[in-house]
This record gives structure tokens, C-alpha cells and sequence, in this order.
């Protein structure tokens, strides 16, 4: 959904796992200086983007190595450099959540794909994370990407 967003507003995608691999690289997952750099990455690029004048969508899914402060330090970043954030939250349901792990596209963008890790995951706690504030609620359960995007760009105020 995050690259139908991008490609019908042309805002540039910030997709939070490339930072996350290029981070791996260097440090282990959820150490001090993996934790650290992720923020700072961050907080450094998105607001730079908004002094630019421009826009981005940002993809995000919250877990326990991110400070609990680190979204409103976001939005106050954001803010200071003159834009504004708007925060959505994409849902649905667990099973069809956990068919989606596995699909080919996650596989060849290097994400999460493996049903068993993120079931491990979920019952170690690693998504465990105060809720985000939300104002618009998308569910993806039975919508297509391509339909939530459009629906996401209306209410942003966009042209699709």
C-alpha cells in the first residue's frame, strides 16, 4: 500500500526496513548502537525531506527496541522543519496478516517472511508497543493495497 501511496502522490517511500538492513550490516538487531543509529536516521532524514518542501510516506510498525518516545519526538521534528504528520494505522486480521508473512513480495524485498519467526515474535512480546496516535484507521484485511491507497490519498485531501 505504502508504495500505491508513493507512486500515485510521488512522494518519496522511506521504507523503514532498508534502515533497519543497512544497520544489520553493522550492528546486531536491538543493540544500543542498532537502536541509536535507527532513530537518528530517522530524525535526521524525514525532516530534512520537509525543509525541502516536500512529502514522504514513512513505514513504520512498532516494536520493542523503539523508544516509546520516539514518536512524538518524530512528530515535534517534523513539525519544527514546518510539516506535519499523519499518522495511520493499517490493520488486519491475524490469520490473513500471517499468509501475507510468507508472500514472494515480502521475500524479494527483503522483509520479514517467515509465518513461524513473526509467530515466535508476537509471543516473545517484540511487537509490544504503546498505541501510535491515530487519525485514520485503514483495514487491509479485505481491500486491495491499490483500493486503501486511493481511499488513504482522498482523505489526505490528494488527487488520485
Amino acid at each position: 500500500m505504502a508504495r500505491e501511496v508513493a507512486a500515485r502522490s510521488g512522494w518519496p517511500l522511506f521504507l523503514n526496513h532498508l534502515t533497519v538492513d543497512l544497520l544489520l550490516s553493522l550492528f546486531p538487531f536491538g543493540s544500543p548502537g542498532f537502536v541509536r543509529h535507527r532513530e537518528e536516521i530517522w530524525l535526521r532524514l524525514m525532516p530534512e525531506v520537509v525543509r525541502e518542501g516536500r512529502s514522504l510516506v514513512f513505514t513504520f510498525t512498532p516494536e520493542k527496541t523503539v523508544d516509546p518516545g520516539f514518536p512524538p519526538r518524530l512528530e515535534a521534528s517534523i513539525q519544527e522543519a514546518g510539516g506535519q504528520v499523519e499518522w495511520v494505522s493499517v490493520t488486519c486480521e491475524s490469520e490473513v496478516q500471517l499468509q501475507r508473512v510468507e508472500s514472494a513480495d515480502r521475500k524479494a524485498h527483503g522483509k520479514l517472511d517467515s509465518r513461524s519467526f513473526c509467530l515466535e515474535l508476537e509471543k516473545n512480546g517484540a511487537f509490544a508497543f504503546p498505541p501510535l496516535p491515530t487519525g485514520i484507521t485503514l483495514d487491509t484485511t479485505a481491500t486491495p493495497a491499490t483500493e486503501n491507497a486511493v481511499r488513504l490519498l482522498r482523505r489526505l485531501g490528494q488527487a488520485v
